[in-house]
């Protein structure tokens, strides 16, 4: 028989970085989870990608007071801002640009996030993923 799910946890942790802290221990202790045992399977799971990458992981608690959980790929912004080379985005959406980035570096990223976004083809990513560098102020070229 399946386990009853009791809720869905949804977190942003830096790869090979999660500990007991905030946001991370008042949202699984909520529920009872063990907290020590998803900090050690989370860390185990993000140890062969780049260190303090922003890995967005869905958290699936069940009635018996068991988790497991699903990793997605980092967000847009974070490669967006490390193919420009900048550390934010604009701050008037819009209008100025801080950085730039070729065509090449969006399809690259379009490909890399195709799994977790909501389209069909590569083109369509790359258009969703155009829209992220436009309003962060990223000028594309190219």
């Amino acid at each position: 028989m399946a386990k009853k799910i009791i809720g869905y946890i949804k977190l942003q942790v830096k790869a090979g970085k999660a500990n007991p802290s905030p946001p991370i221990g008042p949202a699984l202790g909520q529920r009872g989870l063990n907290i020590m045992e998803f900090c050690k399977a989370f860390n185990a799971a993000t140890q062969n990608l780049e260190p303090g990458m922003p890995i967005p992981v869905v958290i699936t608690a069940y009635s018996d007071r068991t988790f497991s959980f699903v990793t997605k790929t980092p967000p847009v912004s974070f490669f967006v801002k490390r193919a420009a080379g900048v550390e934010k985005g604009s701050k008037t959406t819009g209008s100025g640009h801080v950085g730039k980035m070729t065509m090449d570096q969006v399809r690259e990223i379009a490909r890399t996030k195709m799994p977790d976004l909501n389209c069909h083809d590569v083109e369509s990513a790359v258009a969703q993923v155009l829209g992220s560098a436009k309003s962060m102020g990223i000028e594309v070229v190219g």
